[in-house]
């Protein structure tokens, strides 16, 4: 009687008690520690020799060098695999064992450690790939050449290798800037939330073209429409959605403007709303915008120039996904090619191709706006940013 007595006045404390560590094992469980790999030119004087990492602590902010974490030419973008057992780049070159082709190497992650093994590499089918993604059930992985100006899929295999391409499309036409659309230059390729559609950015030819993906079989299909025009010669580069996946946004790299669309997920089209410039309006002189990102909360987008060497702050209306200009920051440094928010999204690396480094900023998640922390990473010719969850 007594014990009975003694679970029936205790029990419910025990439970407390066992909800309390379960909880804070979840809240201890959550990632901290990250690796951060950045994609880097190694050539035409460049003093990089392939893909470097670096190691992030969300909760403290301390940014650790560890080196280089693959020997590879030209891995100027990156993408991880959604297991973060893989890692996978282009290597953006014009010529691969005596094809005009770059290609596309695979790398096995040591969660331990970050160090990268190469896997194999396979052709990208066109010359100087400049973008990958990979689909969300880690089957694809998609790939841009900016020179010849085609896309092509490749299957990732269960180890991890990439096997020979299920899809190829080869661009064709130009626009009318000679002297940077004289043909097709495929400069990105994204996919929709729902792995339904993958969108292209084509600078030559001023279209974001649509396709119909395939995940069971890897293939690629026109869309009706099979693409929408952007503003001649403005020559779309990069491609983002935004939180909802209601909206869409481009970024011009010629015309340096960002293009708003409503996108419509069941059709896969895209209907224009507002464009905007990425520059200050008192900037003058030559400008090549370049990356194009939304903040983990949905309420911010960034766009980065190159001329004004700077990184333009807006805000999105939740509702209809119009962009207002918070913020003009210069990036400290000349040529800020890519750049990446942290996961947790506290900070952002800004890669400063030609000036040989990263600079990293506070994000202010109320407001958006960025803040110098006088932290810098040197690295040659530095073009990608990734992250990827450390054990």
């Amino acid at each position: 009687m007594m014990i009975r007595a003694f679970h029936r006045r205790y029990q419910p404390i025990a439970v407390l008690l066992f909800m309390f560590f379960i909880f804070a094992a979840d809240s201890g469980a959550q990632t901290t520690q990250y690796f951060v790999y950045v994609g880097t030119y190694t050539e035409n004087g460049s003093d990089s020799k392939g893909i470097y990492e670096y190691r992030f602590n969300s909760s403290t902010g301390k940014i650790t060098s560890v080196g280089l974490a693959a020997e590879t030419v030209n891995p100027s973008f990156l993408a991880v695999h959604p297991s973060h057992r893989f890692l996978y780049a282009v290597n953006e070159v014009g010529n691969y064992k005596g094809e005009k082709s770059g290609a596309v190497s695979a790398f096995a992650v040591d969660r331990a450690t970050g160090k990268l093994t190469l896997l194999n590499q396979v052709a990208s089918r066109g010359t100087d790939p400049c973008y990958i993604t990979i689909d969300r059930t880690g089957k694809y992985v998609l790939v841009a050449n900016y020179t010849s100006g085609s896309i092509a899929v490749f299957p990732i295999l269960e180890d991890g290798h990439l096997g020979e391409a299920s899809a190829f499309v080869q661009h064709s036409g130009h626009g009318p800037n000679p002297q940077r659309q004289e043909g097709p230059h495929a400069h990105s390729i994204d996919l929709s939330p729902d792995d339904r559609f993958a969108i292209v950015d084509d600078l030559g030819l001023d279209e974001t073209l649509i396709y119909k993906f395939d995940s069971a079989k890897g293939s690629l299909t026109p869309n009706d429409p099979p693409f929408v025009k952007e503003d001649a010669g403005s020559g779309p580069r990069h491609f983002t959605f935004g939180a909802s996946g209601k909206f869409a946004y481009v970024i011009s790299e010629l015309k340096s403007t960002v293009s708003v669309f409503a996108f419509d997920s069941a059709n896969g089209t895209l209907q224009p709303l507002q464009t905007v410039s990425s520059l200050p309006k008192t900037f003058k002189g030559h400008n090549d915008a370049a990356e194009i990102e939304v903040s983990p909360s949905g309420k911010f987008l960034y766009a980065s120039n190159r001329g004004s060497d700077s990184i333009a702050v807006f805000a999105i209306d939740p509702n209809q996904g119009m962009l207002t200009p918070v913020q003009f920051v210069p990036t400290k440094g000349e040529g800020p090619r890519n750049f990446e928010i942290a996961p947790n999204g506290s900070l952002l690396f800004a890669a400063n191709e030609k000036a040989d480094n990263i600079v990293i900023f506070h994000v202010n998640r109320q407001s958006g706006r960025l803040t110098p922390t006088g932290k810098v990473l040197e690295r040659s010719q530095p073009v990608c940013v990734r992250f990827l969850p450390a054990e």
